[in-house]
């Protein structure tokens, strides 16, 4: 159900005490991106098509994207330039890292000369890849790092050399991904060119039952709107369900708004997320929220009490299914990680799953955490319910692989010898976020995205299984 919204009304002046960007003649509301970019840009207001120079907050690179990125920069700005800030550049190796890839492994020994070169402040480094456990500094996927280590922060930008970089919505804060020219230029200036997105508002609300997780409602969203229904659009997600969710579940709806098309999602900035900040960052920082007044280009509506588990069918992210319609396609495997679906809370989500079916799992089972704090957690959180078991004891009572090295694993498929990729034409059903062919490896290869909760009863049956058999 999509219901347009077009305000004619001028905006009241706030009488509250306002930042300089946001005083003088106030034409109309604004939604919250807009004043994100208006805050960043030193302008009073903005209006979605308007083009400006942003100045960036963060800027993030990881192994696959960095020496591109260092190449453009060193071309641009001269072989001795130095970057605009040390501070505000952060640099996560992540994507191909436990891998004999001579190409893969020099990417980032390039990371590691650029750090030592400009002195950046923030580079989580590894150098002994046969454990990853030796290396403190090795955090894992970047977009989880980013918010475990304090470098998200409401009411900033955040830049990212990839897609998925729009994660970072979650905290009230504009994220999206850029290409590595785009990040040649911020090294060198910390500003961006952007053209202001319109913005779509989904609005959820209702008691999400028990057997939901926030991938659900993203795959709902995705299916409903299409891959193409908010390009170059911001998607702000609110509404009471919104509300309920913890950090790590509105990151799992931020993160995969790309998926649509989208240029960054965003969630309001409250209680939740001001606790999962605490300790995690010193630096001050200023949430920015949508104006009543604001204009969105539409409106969308879902009673989420009323939602089933659903699946995103081969090979597409917006191919919508309910998971009981697909329970007569057979699969191969199960793969639970990324940075959509390889946090703490999916693996207790998973756990929970097999703790309640107390079987065996019927096809082999890929775990692979995102980063090295999820590792520990899933070697020494206890699950709820379990009698102090912890996930890690139940993924090995239900006979899953053993949890592999944090990373991105073979959610990008890879080099040949990455852990879990799919180097046969099988069916998968995975908690990542794209399923295009040859996304995990094969090309033949069938991937249906899904939940933590529906990827466990899919371990467990040999098929594509709604939880509730077994929640």
């Amino acid at each position: 159900m999509v219901k347009s919204k077009k305000i004619v009304s001028v905006m009241a002046p706030q009488q509250t005490q306002r930042n300089p960007s946001e005083t003088g003649s106030v034409k109309h509301g604004m939604t919250m991106t807009e004043k994100i970019l208006a805050r960043s840009s030193e302008k009073s207001q903005l209006t979605p098509g308007d083009n400006v120079w942003v100045n960036v907050d963060i800027l993030m690179t990881h192994d696959v994207c960095g020496p591109g990125s260092f190449g453009i920069f060193k071309k641009e700005f001269g072989k001795n330039a130095k970057v605009w800030d040390r501070e505000k550049v952060v640099i996560i190796p992540d994507h191909y890292i436990f891998t004999s890839d001579e190409r893969a492994n020099r990417n980032v020994d390039i990371l590691r000369d650029f750090v030592k070169e400009q002195n950046i402040k923030y580079f989580y480094d590894i150098t002994d890849r046969s454990d990853f456990k030796v290396n403190p500094d090795y955090k894992g996927v970047c977009h989880v790092a980013l918010a475990q280590e304090g470098h998200c922060r409401p009411g900033e930008v955040l830049l990212g050399t990839d897609s998925h970089t729009c994660n970072a919505g979650a905290f009230g804060q504009f994220a999206t991904g850029i290409g590595n020219t785009d990040a040649g230029f911020v090294l060198g200036t910390g500003k961006i060119l952007l053209k202001v997105p319109p913005t779509l508002r989904f609005v959820m609300d209702g008691e999400m039952p028990d057997y939901l997780l926030a991938k659900d409602l993203i795959l709902q969203i995705i299916g409903e709107i299409s891959v193409a229904g908010a390009t170059y659009k911001s998607m702000e997600f609110v509404g009471s369900t919104v509300e309920s969710l913890s950090m790590e579940e509105r990151m799992t709806l931020c993160n995969m708004v790309v998926e649509a098309g989208g240029k960054n999602g965003v969630v309001p900035f409250d209680n939740t997320t001001f606790k999962y900040l605490e300790g995690k960052t010193s630096i001050p920082y200023d949430p920015l929220y949508s104006d009543d007044q604001a204009r969105f280009l539409s409106e969308y509506r879902f009673d989420v009490s009323k939602l089933e588990p659903l699946v995103a069918k081969p090979h597409s992210p917006d191919n919508r299914a309910l998971a009981r319609e697909c329970k007569d396609v057979k699969i191969d495997r199960v793969y639970i990680g990324s940075c959509t679906g390889g946090k703490t809370e999916d693996f207790l989500a998973a756990a929970k799953v097999f703790m309640a079916s107390g079987k065996k799992v019927k096809v082999p089972t890929f775990l692979v955490p995102a980063t090295q704090k999820v590792w520990v957690d899933v070697y020494t959180l206890p699950v709820p319910g379990s009698g102090g078991k912890t996930c890690a004891q139940i993924f090995e009572e239900a006979g899953c692989d053993t949890p592999g090295s944090p990373g991105c694993g073979a959610c990008l498929g890879g080099p040949r010898d990455t852990y879990a990729r799919m180097n046969e034409a099988q069916v998968c059903v995975s908690t990542t976020n794209r399923n295009f062919p040859g996304r995990m490896g094969n090309k033949e290869g069938q991937i249906y995205l899904a939940s933590p909760y529906t990827a466990a009863a899919s371990a467990l049956t040999g098929f594509v299984t709604d939880p509730r058999e077994f929640l």
